[in-house]
């Protein structure tokens, strides 16, 4: 089932798309944020992002950087045998912990919950929450395992109706039906776990789709595989650590700081804010997701050919990033007016995470690519140096300035990661994002977001979200057009055609 052979720009393309599809699924949680907050109240949606924080990392932190590892050994393996093992022996090392977390957690409930800020309504429940909340451990980090390893088969569309349908729309009808039915503390908490129930009874055919089950059952795992699988994950371990730690920790970090009612509601708010900052994210972790097992399989026959896959993958993610996080920046307060009227302070930190994501969208794919190349010790590297600076700017700024300081904190650690990783990739292989293309596509999308400033000064209400939304259209599209060259836009396929970026008469 592996697929050998030079990887294209098409390909690129075509899998980021796909991939970009599948990760919609953050798109409708951004969505479903406003039902959830006036559903449940803000300070129980701000409970429930820290419980399912915890429930994220703890998975990350208890599966020893499978998924990530998988990305690079499924790949290589030479004989299909060797491919199913490795999937074997990640599913088991990665699940079988966390069912025995989950069980210790159940026990203790009582004592965990006296750790957490939650509001007087809801501090009665918080045990029977947590008792129940934990099971999406064993649940998520299957779901994890299995998607994976369904990606480093080159198989990035699969994951479409599981994340989008299976996952987030079913977690939003579960959530009705419970709300429906007197739930308030417990509702959101039983939504998610039904809802990643029913996506982890649908990954066991996605996995039979593409690889053997019963080859998958009695394949022998040799030392040299685990060894290989165990080494590969462990390199990747601190970097994809460091990734969910700055997406997991804020809320719980802010939880835990600032007590009561004000803990529950600033994890509401940064979640809020993270979450539709995330949207532009969508294209950068599109080509990331494609960029690992691809940059894998390359880096074994040619490395030099990763540098034009490289920079197509940061014109591309300039062009369409840079214009999206100015939509969502000069459009926030329109978009935060549709939760419930608290949600507005998170305004300022929507502002500073979407303007982390533009920044990261310039330097590309270079965090992927450098742990996908053989660079063991650089990811760990990169990630100390995230972790210490948020780390340090959390102590220095949360107490004063709550959730605001942890969004200040959290896009400096980000850009820091992913600024180390493409300077690094210039040392150590000449691979570098920019070139007179990049720039071009850079100038457009600025430009086109200083237009978007001027409409939010100068228009009020209403027509002042059309006239951004319309500038983000138009900026989108000339930074795609001038910003690409001919054979970029061509890789963009159909949608190139369908938008008029190349001419009808050049389809394939």
């Amino acid at each position: 089932m592996a697929s050998g052979g030079d990887v294209t720009r098409s390909e690129v393309a075509k899998g980021a798309g796909l991939a970009g599809l599948a990760r919609l699924g953050a798109v409708i949680e951004a969505l479903a944020q406003p039902l959830f907050t006036w559903l449940f109240g803000l300070a129980t949606y701000g409970l429930y992002v820290v419980l399912w924080g915890v429930v994220s990392f703890v998975s990350n932190l208890s599966d020893l950087a499978m998924t990530s590892a998988l990305q690079r050994v499924v790949p290589a393996a030479e004989r299909e045998e060797q491919a199913h093992a490795a999937v074997k022996l990640a599913l088991l090392v990665a699940v079988l912990p966390t069912l025995l977390i989950a069980a210790a957690v159940t026990w203790q409930a009582e004592a965990i919950a006296g750790l957490f800020s939650a509001a007087p309504e809801d501090r009665q429940s918080l045990p029977q929450a947590i008792r129940i909340f934990i099971w999406a451990l064993p649940l998520w980090t299957f779901v994890e395992v299995a998607t994976s390893a369904a990606r480093a088969r080159r198989a990035f569309g699969p994951e479409i109706r599981l994340r989008i349908f299976w996952e987030q729309i079913a977690r939003i009808l579960f959530s009705l039906l419970f709300f429906a039915f007197g739930a308030r503390t417990l509702g959101l908490m039983l939504a998610h776990l039904c809802s990643l129930g029913l996506t982890a009874s649908l990954c066991v055919p996605l996995l039979a789709r593409y690889f053997d089950l019963k080859l998958l059952l009695r394949a022998p795992i040799s030392r040299a595989l685990a060894a290989n699988l165990f080494l590969s994950g462990l390199a990747l371990y601190p970097a994809s650590l460091a990734r969910r730690l700055l997406i997991d920790a804020p809320p719980v970090v802010l939880n835990l700081l600032l007590p009561g009612t004000r803990g529950a509601v600033a994890a509401g708010l940064f979640e809020i804010a993270r979450k539709i900052s995330t949207i532009p994210l969508i294209v950068r972790q599109a080509f990331q997701y494609v960029m690992a097992p691809l940059s894998s399989a390359q880096a074994r026959s040619d490395r030099a050919a990763i540098a034009p896959l490289y920079r197509f993958a940061s014109r591309v993610s300039t062009a369409l990033v840079i214009p999206l996080a100015g939509l969502l920046i000069f459009a926030g307060a329109d978009i935060l007016s549709v939760y419930r009227p608290e949600a507005a302070a998170a305004l300022p930190l929507l502002v500073i995470l979407a303007a982390a994501r533009a920044g990261e969208a310039v330097v590309g794919p270079a965090t992927s690519i450098v742990e996908m190349t053989g660079h063991r010790g650089l990811p760990l590297l990169n990630s100390l140096l995230g972790i210490l600076l948020w780390a340090a700017l959390t102590a220095l700024l949360v107490p004063s300035l709550g959730p605001l300081g942890m969004a200040i904190s959290v896009a400096a650690g980000t850009l820091l990661i992913a600024v180390a990783a493409t300077v690094e990739l210039g040392f150590s292989d000449g691979l570098l994002p920019f070139d007179r293309k990049l720039f071009a596509a850079l100038g457009i999308a600025l430009a086109g977001v200083a237009m978007m400033w001027t409409a939010q000064i100068l228009i009020g209400g209403p027509p002042r979200f059309i006239a951004v939304l319309l500038l983000w259209a138009l900026t989108s599209w000339v930074a795609l057009r001038f910003g690409l060259t001919r054979t970029d836009r061509e890789a963009l396929g159909g949608f190139a055609r369908s938008v008029r970026l190349v001419p009808k008469s050049h389809s394939r």
